[in-house]
């Protein structure tokens, strides 16, 4: 009998937002990186990158801190401590499910 098929998170799974989480993820705990940062990193439009933002900020996988330096308004990210389970989660699921595909293959 073979395992079940672990599920892989929706909100983590869409690809734009696995490369947001895996960027923020990188940063260590607490750490944040401006928006344009990660923009720039990933080579996303401002517009595309803050739809997929507003969806891992309402799972509260991020942290969006609007701040200013002097006159200049800015927006910091960081992966939650959700965030980064949710993550860890997500990894697990996907190694689980490649592990049961590749022993599938072996007769």
């Amino acid at each position: 009998m073979t395992a079940p098929v672990p599920d892989l998170d929706p909100v983590i799974h869409a690809q734009v937002r696995l490369r947001v989480v895996v960027v923020l993820s990188a940063l260590r705990e607490g750490d944040q990186m401006a928006f344009p940062r990660l923009q720039e990193l990933l080579g996303l439009t401002g517009g595309n990158l803050s739809v997929h933002l507003r969806k891992l900020e309402d799972a509260e996988y991020i942290v969006v801190t609007k701040t200013h330096h002097g006159r200049t308004p800015t927006t910091l990210l960081r992966l939650s401590r959700r965030g980064r389970l949710a993550f860890d989660e997500y990894t697990a699921a996907l190694h689980a499910l490649l592990d049961a595909a590749g022993s599938e293959e072996t007769p």
